[in-house]
C-alpha cells in the first residue's frame, strides 16, 4: 500500500476518532467558566449517546438525534445544576456520581433495547447519510490536505463551528462576560445585579447538552454497535484534562484534540505506519499493543502533573472554579 496513503489517512483519522474530544471539552469549558466543575462529563456523553441514537433511529432522522442527544445530555447538566447550584450539594462528588449514573443508564436501556430489537445503524438512511463525509467543492480537492481537512463528516465541522462560537460567546458576548464574571468572582457579579442561578443553570446545561453531541458522535462512529464497553470509552476524563491544557480556551481546545488524538490513534494506525516507513518509523511496531491504550491516559496525567506545578498568572483558570455560592456569605 502507498506510504503516503496510509500518512494522510492516518491524520485524517486522527480528526474522525478524536472530535468527540472536543465536544466533551468544549462543553466542560463552558461550565467551568460559570464557576462549576462537573465530573460528569463520561456520564453525561454516554447519556446523550444512547439516547441520541435510539431516537435517531427509530425516526429515522439525523437531525431528531443531535436534537435528543443534546436535549439528554442538558439533562444531565439540570441535574447537576439543581444538586450543586440550588441545594449545594459538593461538586465533586455530584459529578462522579452523575458520571455513575450516567453509565448506568447507558448499560440499562442499551440492554434493555437490545433485549427486544436493537437498532442496527446501517438500516437507517437519514442516519448513516447524515454522519457520511461531505467533500467541500475545491477544497477537498487538495492533494493530502483535502481528505484530512475538507473530507470530513458533518459532525467534525459542527464541531469545530460551535468551538468559535463558544469562544466568541465566553470573549465578545454580554452573556458570556457575565459567565465569566460569575466565575471569577460570584459575590461581585451579584452586587451588580448578575443573576447568578440564571446564569449557571444556562452554562451548564448548554455544556452539557454540547457534551451529549460528542457522545452521539461517538456512537455513530462506531456504527452503533452496543458491545461490553461504554461508546465513550473514558474519552470524558480526557475532555476534562483536556480543559486545563487548553488554558479554558475552545480555540486552544482545537490544538489540544488533535495532541491527544495523535496519540490515541497510533493504537489504531502504529503498525500500518510502521510497516510504511520502516526506516523512521519501524520501532512503532515493537511497541505493546496494551501501551498504545493506555498511552492516551498516561499523557492526560502527565498533563494533570504539569499544569498543577505551573505557577502562571496567564491561566484561564476561574477563580471560583468548584466553589458554591452562598449569598448570605457575601
Amino acid at each position: 500500500m502507498n506510504s503516503s496513503f496510509i500518512l494522510i489517512t492516518f491524520l485524517h483519522n486522527i480528526i474522525v476518532y478524536n472530535i468527540p474530544l472536543l465536544y466533551g471539552t468544549v462543553g466542560e469549558i463552558m461550565v467551568e467558566k460559570s464557576g462549576s466543575l462537573n465530573l460528569g462529563v463520561e456520564g453525561t456523553m454516554a447519556v446523550g449517546a444512547m439516547f441520541g441514537y435510539i431516537a435517531g433511529c427509530r425516526a429515522n432522522s439525523f437531525l431528531v438525534g443531535l436534537i435528543v442527544a443534546f436535549i439528554s445530555g442538558a439533562l444531565c447538566g439540570l441535574i447537576f445544576a439543581v444538586l450543586t447550584v440550588t441545594l449545594q450539594a459538593n461538586q465533586n462528588i455530584t459529578g462522579l456520581t452523575l458520571t455513575t449514573f450516567g453509565l448506568g443508564v447507558f448499560f440499562f436501556v442499551g440492554n434493555g433495547v437490545k433485549a427486544v430489537e436493537w437498532p442496527v445503524l446501517q438500516n437507517f438512511e437519514s442516519m448513516v447519510r447524515g454522519f457520511a463525509d461531505i467533500e467541500i467543492p475545491g477544497l477537498s480537492q487538495i492533494p493530502g490536505l483535502g481528505r484530512i481537512l475538507f473530507s470530513q463528516n458533518s459532525m467534525v465541522y459542527m464541531g469545530i463551528i460551535i468551538a468559535v462560537l463558544v469562544w466568541i460567546y465566553l470573549r465578545h458576548t454580554r452573556v458570556g462576560l457575565r459567565t465569566r464574571a460569575i466565575g471569577e468572582n460570584p459575590a461581585a457579579a451579584d452586587s451588580v445585579g448578575i443573576n447568578i442561578v440564571r446564569y449557571k443553570y444556562l452554562n451548564i446545561m448548554v455544556g452539557s447538552g454540547i457534551m451529549g453531541l460528542g457522545g452521539l458522535y461517538m456512537g455513530l462512529n462506531l456504527n452503533g454497535s452496543l458491545s461490553s464497553t461504554v461508546w465513550t470509552n473514558g474519552y470524558g476524563w480526557i475532555a476534562v484534562a483536556l480543559v486545563i491544557f487548553a488554558n479554558w480556551s475552545p480555540i486552544v481546545a482545537l490544538l489540544g484534540t488533535f495532541i491527544f488524538g495523535f496519540f490515541n490513534t497510533l493504537q489504531v494506525s502504529g503498525t500500518s505506519l510502521a510497516a510504511a516507513f520502516p526506516g523512521l518509523l519501524g520501532w512503532l511496531s515493537r511497541i505493546p499493543t496494551q501501551l498504545y491504550q493506555a498511552l492516551p491516559f498516561v499523557i492526560t496525567a502527565v498533563v494533570l502533573i504539569v499544569t498543577s506545578m505551573k505557577k502562571s498568572k496567564s491561566t484561564g483558570q476561574p477563580q471560583a472554579l468548584g466553589l458554591n455560592y452562598f449569598r448570605e456569605e457575601r
